[in-house]
């Protein structure tokens, strides 16, 4: 079975990032696609895990060469996707989440129609501001750059399939992952493994 696209996007520090993870640990059929940016790398990060660190040169010669399968510039930096190794991992019939701001989610609505689009939202603007303030990774100025963005980026939820609150994170993890295996049992996904086994019974049916 060819995997699903699923896009997850949010506001910065809305714990998109901690659900998905959250999910791939408990679905093995389900992987995170890791994108590509020209950001500095945090102390906490890993290159390869949390995203492929690259320069903005290295990240603009991989744009020209048509190696994204979408790519944004977000708070002054650049992030996108492989469309390799994406394309890679659906064949292998894997799920295939983007986690992506909501510029290239809006990118990637448009290349992939069937794609499952999921809104992540902090229950308040509080809870929003305390999460990013946590991090400790955000100066002052970043850190009102991404509040002010914030504002247009929640705007943004009716466009998507479905919207998780991350209120509690035990609860979001466990929205999110139903989301994704209710869409692996959807009739168009799942009418070729019916007929063969309504096959079955035909020829049993025949036999007697």
């Amino acid at each position: 079975m060819f995997g699903n696209l699923i896009i997850v996007s949010a506001p910065s520090g809305a714990g998109k990032t901690t659900l998905v993870g959250g999910v791939v640990e408990r679905n093995q059929l389900v992987k995170n696609s890791v994108s590509f940016t020209s950001r500095a790398q945090r102390a906490d990060e890993k290159n390869g895990v949390h995203y492929h660190f690259v320069s903005r040169a290295e990240f603009e010669a991989m744009i020209e060469r048509g190696d994204f399968l979408e790519w944004a510039e977000v708070h002054g930096n650049l992030y996108g996707t492989s469309r390799r190794l994406v394309e890679e991992m659906r064949a292998a019939g894997f799920d295939v989440i983007l986690t992506i701001d909501v510029q290239g989610a809006a990118q990637a609505r448009r290349l992939f129609p069937d794609a499952i689009s999921v809104f992540i939202l902090p229950p308040t603007r509080q809870a929003l501001i305390e999460r990013l303030e946590i991090r400790g990774t955000n100066d002052p100025d970043d850190l009102g750059l991404r509040l002010s963005n914030a504002v247009g980026e929640i705007g943004q939820y009716e466009n998507f399939d479905y919207v998780v609150v991350n209120d509690d994170l035990n609860g979001a993890v466990n929205e999110l992952a139903a989301i994704i295996t209710a869409e692996r049992c959807r009739l168009k996904r799942r009418s070729g493994i019916a007929e063969q086994i309504l096959q079955t019974f035909k020829a049993q049916k025949r036999s007697d």
